[in-house]
């Protein structure tokens, strides 16, 4: 994700996949306070967003931190290791008890400051251990063996592991089922796509990821950057339609150079990307071809790539 200074700025997913647009919700968030806890809706469960003190190029205003409950509390996503959000986090708490910490994934501004934050609260570490992969916090321990389906009980309300693989291969999004309410971490993010990160990352994952999410018939859907999305079933579909129309670019970039480097086909392919995301896209149409050439419709040879027949 990019953002200007001043109002923000988040890519959307148009025809293109990368118009420049003002998202109000997204301004709404840069005028929040970092470490201020914000209610994110009239649910029944409380829950509270709490903005990261990370902004920047790929984090917009922050990650996005999340309180659940009232008597029994959980936290989702407590972003990176930052002693005045950690206090922030304590002061929302106000005294009472972290049963819970939960990591989607185990990127630098999602999981780090889980451990700190488990040893002054006793909480206990709910997520996947970091893939042997660059950018991972391998600090992160969960405090067990954590499955798809999962669902951990807590006074009121409940949190459902959601295993959705593509983004990075140990990513969860969280199910809070009495609202069908789904934090999305990476997954799914307002009004952008994340990068997809092979050899770990991996794109057939991550679409299927899209249909199992899709077929949940969930209300809303909280990501890891950005605002609240109350219509999860058109996000998703807008999502996979991007990424399929970006598959035949590829397949047209192939056939148009015949035969190409990642350099040379990255500019044909993503021709409606700044100049400064060129290097993520670059990583992103590795991941394209990667599916392609599993599916049989393009060959790497020397580091050249060309489509099949």
């Amino acid at each position: 994700m990019n953002y200007g200074s001043g109002a923000a700025r988040v890519q959307t997913l148009g025809p293109s996949g990368y118009d420049w647009i003002l998202t109000r919700s997204i301004d709404n968030i840069m005028q929040e306070q970092a470490g201020i806890p914000v209610p994110l809706g009239a649910f029944k469960v409380p829950v509270q967003r709490i903005l990261g003190r990370n902004p920047g190029p790929m984090t917009g205003p922050g990650t996005n931190s999340y309180l659940v409950g009232d008597k029994e509390l959980s936290l989702i996503d407590p972003g990176p290791i930052s002693l005045e959000q950690l206090e922030s986090f304590l002061a929302a708490l106000g005294g009472r008890q972290l049963q819970y910490i939960f990591c989607t994934h185990t990127h630098g501004d999602h999981s780090p400051a889980a451990m700190p934050l488990a040893e002054k609260t006793g909480a206990t570490l709910v997520g996947l251990k970091a893939p042997d992969a660059m950018g991972q916090d391998h600090s992160f321990e969960p405090s067990r063996q954590w499955h798809h389906g999962d669902v951990v009980e807590l006074d009121g309300y409940s949190l459902q592991c959601i295993h959705t693989p593509g983004h990075v291969s140990n990513h969860f999004c969280y199910l809070l089922r009495e609202e069908g309410l789904l934090f999305t971490g990476d997954h799914v993010l307002q009004g952008t796509t994340p990068v997809i990160l092979p050899p770990d990352g991996n794109m057939a994952d991550y679409l299927s990821s899209l249909r199992l999410v899709q077929s949940l018939g969930v209300k809303f859907l909280a990501p890891g950057h950005g605002g609240l999305m109350e219509n999860p079933h058109q996000e998703i579909e807008q999502l996979l339609q991007h990424r399929l129309q970006r598959e035949a670019k590829v397949i047209a970039g192939l056939r148009q150079l015949q035969e190409s480097g990642l350099d040379d086909l990255v500019v044909v392919v993503y021709d409606d990307v700044p100049q400064h995301l060129i290097p993520w896209a670059k990583k992103t149409l590795l991941a394209h071809l990667l599916k392609l050439e599993k599916e049989g419709r393009a060959q790497q040879s020397a580091e050249r790539w060309r489509a099949q027949p």
